[in-house]
């Protein structure tokens, strides 16, 4: 087998961003990938929060956009999780990157999908679709959750089995992670569903939640939302945010921020 080796890509550094290098990057599949970047010792953010993360374009100028952390608050690197996308002005070039290629990172995370926006409550729902899963990551390992809530359950919908990542660790309970294990073991839920393959849960996340699903052994509780208990992250496609919310709307629930928590968040940044 013949090796082609290139040698790391180095950025200029740029006053508005951090340059940070590489440490991994791992392919679920043609369309989804992960990536980690060395988190710089000044840089702190809160689980669950989004960053500005780019390369230098074509133009001379970095080409910046949005992603969600999904590392935890306390990981001493920078986790990240992407589509493909072949024609796109930055993850067409992002998806190429190697170990100990550098990347600039935003000085500034911010973002709404954190638990400071969400008033106490005795059940998580972190409701996800496609890469809206990253933040979800983040906050699911955050030992501090876990003293908030006494159920957490996360909710990963997709089109394609392959498009599960991080399937195994959160169908373990996030057995391997040092600071949760534990809680996690007794506390955490993983239900994942996929929408245009055969797979042992089917179904987009509002039918599931409409039929009961969501709300099966072993999630204690009513088998519905329920504003008094029950507290909601939503992360994805667009059309899954507004229909969500609206029901959770029409059921009570009222939407949180940093400056005024409430029921459920979702991340206007992202949505508009």
């Amino acid at each position: 087998m013949t090796l082609h080796t290139r040698p790391p890509v180095l950025l200029p550094e740029h006053a508005s961003f951090f340059t940070s290098g590489v440490r991994w990057v791992k392919h679920w599949n043609e369309h989804l990938f992960s990536f980690a970047i060395e988190r710089p010792a000044s840089f702190r953010f809160r689980s669950g929060e989004f960053v500005m993360i780019g390369l230098m374009g074509d133009t001379g100028k970095p080409l910046m956009r949005a992603y969600s952390i999904a590392s935890p608050a306390w990981s001493d690197e920078l986790e990240f999780l992407s589509i493909k996308v072949p024609d796109g002005p930055l993850t067409s070039k992002l998806q190429t990157i190697r170990a100990d290629d550098q990347l600039y990172l935003g000085r500034k995370p911010t973002g709404t999908l954190v638990s400071d926006a969400l008033l106490p409550g005795k059940r998580l729902f972190l409701l996800g679709t496609g890469t809206g899963l990253a933040p979800f990551l983040s906050v699911a390992r955050d030992p501090e959750i876990y003293d908030r809530f006494a159920q957490v359950v996360m909710v990963h919908s997709v089109r394609r089995v392959s498009d599960l990542a991080y399937a195994d660790e959160l169908t373990a309970q996030l057995a391997s992670d040092p600071l949760v294990q534990e809680q996690a073991l007794l506390q955490f839920h993983y239900v994942p569903t996929v929408t245009r393959e055969p797979f042992r849960t089917s179904g987009r996340i509002q039918a599931l939640a409409e039929d009961g699903t969501l709300f099966r052994s072993p999630v204690l509780g009513p088998e519905d939302f329920d504003a008094e208990h029950d507290r909601i992250m939503l992360c994805g496609s667009m059309d899954m945010i507004r229909d969500f919310a609206a029901l959770l709307e029409g059921k009570g629930f009222v939407e949180g921020s940093n400056a005024a928590p409430g029921h459920f968040v979702i991340e206007r940044a992202f949505v508009g």
